[in-house]
């Protein structure tokens, strides 16, 4: 009887997993502000700490912050609007060019005896969808930008709440310290992990830019931006990242500079998740790759491209909330990479 019970609960359980992902899907308009603003909160929390142990009122804080974001959102829309815009505009010459260039390869193939033809090839490498498919990809998180006036409120209200929430958390519960501690356990390890993160991603995607613009490929700031966002998914972000850059400097300076700028990605990557994040932020904090794959899929789906970006530090945030629980312990190791 127990046995059937156990059952009977995990498959209510799964049943309410369903309905609550297709919920989100449904309500992802809302949803996605909502996420990206507490991603945004979360990272700036710490400097609204620091302002307000220094004294200063919490609206201030809050303004200041504000100001801050407004004017980092402001410049990065500024910059990735014109490269979206000029790569819209070359885009039917970069596919005209990436056909030239695969003609090429089918002429060195078939000189080597590996007789393959265009029309085979392009029906396994279609290279007009794979130039669209940047173009989607990268118009999607451009329309991100559209909703800045309710991500920007709602990060206010959120900031405006973290300030007073352990107090809140104190009042609710009466004696809550063994809470207040749990709690700020979780925020600090969260707040430490994004921070880390972040500044690593800013250092990633500024070396990016920096190397592309010394190679010549076309809007190195765009792709820079892609390389800070797609460095908060691990294992194959850096992936992701690096081949629209590498098709481009294909299309428009050959073989020789793609293989630079493969080359380039690969020793960036290596020195920063080998080297500098193990060093600051610990090994225990690592996803495992399977896990990297279905969130990615899953939130994919679910939410599109911000979903992805977004899944994989959301996912850190449940793994450090189950560690912080002996209860759910069990879950963050089936998470974790080790």
């Amino acid at each position: 009887m127990s046995e059937l019970n156990r059952g009977t609960s995990w498959l209510i359980g799964l049943s309410a997993l369903v309905i609550i992902i297709a919920g989100l899907k449904a309500a992802s308009e809302i949803v996605v502000p909502f996420m990206l603003s507490a991603f945004i909160a979360i990272i700036c929390a710490p400097f609204l700490a620091a302002l307000r142990r220094r004294g200063v009122p919490t609206w201030i804080a809050v303004t200041i912050i504000v100001l801050l974001i407004l004017i980092s959102v402001g410049s990065l829309g500024v910059f990735v609007g014109a490269s979206l815009d000029g790569f819209y505009k070359e885009l039917p010459n970069y596919k005209i060019r990436m056909t030239q260039e695969l003609g090429g390869i089918i002429e060195l193939l078939n000189r080597f005896g590996l007789h393959v033809s265009s029309e085979q090839l392009r029906g396994y490498f279609d290279p007009s969808v794979l130039m669209q498919v940047v173009a989607n990809t990268l118009s999607g998180l451009g329309n991100v930008l559209t909703n800045t006036f309710l991500v920007i409120m709602t990060v206010v209200f959120l900031l405006f709440e973290a300030a007073d929430f352990p107090e809140k958390l104190s009042h609710a519960l009466g004696d809550a310290r063994s809470s207040l501690k749990n709690f700020k356990d979780f925020a600090s390890a969260v707040n430490r992990y994004l921070a880390i993160k972040t500044i690593v991603s800013i250092l990633t995607g500024c070396v990016v830019s920096t190397w592309l613009f010394i190679l010549g490929v076309d809007f190195p700031i765009l792709w820079g931006v892609s390389a800070f966002f797609l460095n908060f998914v691990p294992n194959i972000g850096s992936i992701i990242a690096a081949i629209p850059a590498v098709m481009l400097a294909f299309v428009q300076l050959g073989g020789f500079a793609a293989g630079l700028t493969a080359l380039g990605y690969v020793v960036i990557n290596l020195v920063v998740g080998n080297i500098i994040e193990p060093r600051y932020m610990g090994k225990g904090l690592g996803l495992s790759t399977l896990v990297v794959f279905l969130s990615l899929l899953l939130w994919g789906w679910v939410f599109g491209p911000v979903g992805m970006l977004l899944s994989i530090p959301l996912t850190i945030i449940v793994k450090i909330a189950m560690e912080t629980n002996p209860k759910t312990h069990w879950v963050a190791v089936l998470l974790g990479d080790h």
